[in-house]
């Protein structure tokens, strides 16, 4: 069986060493368009605020180790430009010598990922306008802050690229400003909690505008960028980064006539099988089910993409592996705080048409009278009727990310708030309260349902 592998990073790298350990004999061919096949996609923001220094901790596999390792053929700068499915091929275009070749496969995997949305503006491709997705990319813009000096810069979108990139900037010394189109940063958190993120971002001096939209860039005389925005005045900065989002890359899958979903996405299957039994399709450029509510969606997170790349190999090596769906759990640093998330926002539980109520809460991360404690706020969101969990958001320092673990746990199997309130979880004075915060959190969902309390938000 001779199985091809079009993109790395984390779906694709994770496929090709599954296959290898189901099937010895195999013969794994795996083309990437980068000069990367298995990077630390999560750290790029933390190599250009130098708190990782070395760049080769950023590329965690080599072709040579790949090979020396799996026996697998990877080939980097190989770009996948054609698939002929009646002849099961791809035509490849080596990027060093622009040669076309052939190559043939019994099974294929589509691990193409995504790419950064860049908006058609006037002056969009000014040189000192960044994205941050590849490790060329980190390295362009690691080299000129290095080499330029920037003093300034504008992060276009509040996301998770664009948040790290401001805290990592800031922390080298830059004056930074994030311009988000919306009323609030971070998607994946409601209003209310967002809020905290804006001050925390102000009291590290990051300047924030919100509700702006940018309509384009000019050059200045001086060599700096201006960032034109259609409800205030222009900026004038050093550098300017986007980070306006991503999109899935499925012009290839497009192009070969495979089944395409949300957003342009590639369709696939709960054995990440596309609409051509012989293709699959992992990573960021694939629908998946929302878990919690059963609807389609696109994720992109590198923990959903490493479980697809194994269920694919799975499925090609005739085990019956599926995926059921992400949850979008998700955690990211801001300086010293701590924003952690999973399951459904307030906002997407109405969308979805569910009976949706909150509790917030703001317990300490542990005892406090054990030095040293913190305090977090958490928003668990549940359902009406029968008090099942449907998402959370915690905003804190300590232990943020423990918590959001335990409830992420709690909504894939479908617990209650009652079962929040037995779960036996560990406590001693550094670490936790005898009664915990998830703890809590189910008791005061129980008080609502009874009708013990009535709450006011």
């Amino acid at each position: 069986m001779k199985v091809v592998i079009i993109g790395g990073v984390a779906g694709g790298a994770t496929a090709a060493a599954r296959l290898r350990r189901l099937d010895e004999n195999a013969q794994i061919v795996m083309l990437e368009r980068s000069g990367y096949v298995s990077y630390a996609n999560c750290g790029l923001p933390y190599y250009v605020g130098g708190v990782i220094t070395d760049r080769r901790k950023l590329t965690l596999q080599t072709p040579e180790s790949f090979h020396d390792r799996f026996r697998i053929d990877v080939r980097v700068r190989q770009e996948a430009v054609e698939i002929d499915r009646a002849s099961k091929a791809i035509k490849v275009r080596n990027l060093e010598t622009d040669e076309v070749y052939r190559e043939s496969y019994d099974k294929l995997i589509l691990s193409p990922g995504a790419h950064a949305v860049i908006p058609n503006l006037p002056g969009i491709d000014n040189e000192r306008i960044f994205t941050l997705r590849t490790v060329e990319d980190t390295f362009k813009v690691h080299g000129f802050v290095e080499t330029a000096r920037p003093a300034s810069a504008v992060v276009v979108g509040g996301g998770f690229i664009g948040l790290e990139m401001a805290e990592n900037l800031r922390d080298r010394g830059l004056d930074v400003t994030v311009v988000q189109r919306g009323g609030h940063v971070m998607p994946t958190l409601d209003a209310d909690m967002a809020a905290i993120a804006h001050n925390h971002l102000r009291s590290h001096g990051v300047k924030l505008l919100l509700n702006s939209d940018v309509t384009g860039f000019e050059e200045r005389a001086d060599g700096a960028v201006q960032t034109n925005l259609a409800q205030s005045g222009p900026l004038a900065a050093d550098m300017v980064v986007l980070a306006v989002g991503v999109a899935p890359e499925s012009a290839l899958a497009r192009e070969a006539g495979l089944d395409l979903g949300v957003r342009g996405s590639i369709k696939v299957d709960e054995h990440m099988r596309t609409s051509d039994s012989d293709i699959y399709a992992v990573g960021d450029a694939v629908q998946v089910k929302n878990y919690v509510t059963g609807q389609d969606a696109l994720i992109a997170l590198a923990g959903p993409a490493n479980k697809q790349g194994r269920i694919a190999a799975d499925n090609i090596c005739g085990i019956a592996s599926t995926f059921t769906g992400s949850q979008g759990s998700s955690v990211l640093k801001l300086f010293d705080l701590t924003i952690a998330t999973t399951g459904l926002t307030e906002i997407a539980a109405k969308a979805a048409g569910l009976d949706a109520d909150y509790v917030i809460l703001s317990p300490a991360s542990h005892a406090t009278y054990y030095p040293g404690a913190g305090s977090m706020t958490m928003k668990v969101l549940f359902e009406r009727g029968d008090g099942r969990i449907l998402g959370a958001q915690i905003i804190g320092t300590d232990g943020a990310d423990k918590r959001i673990d335990v409830i992420a746990t709690a909504i894939r199997a479908e617990m209650t708030a009652a079962d929040l309130t037995e779960l036996d979880l560990a406590y001693a004075p550094p670490y936790s309260s005898a009664k915990d915060p998830v703890n809590m959190a189910g008791y005061m969902i129980e008080n609502i349902l009874e009708g013990r309390v009535e709450q006011l938000t």
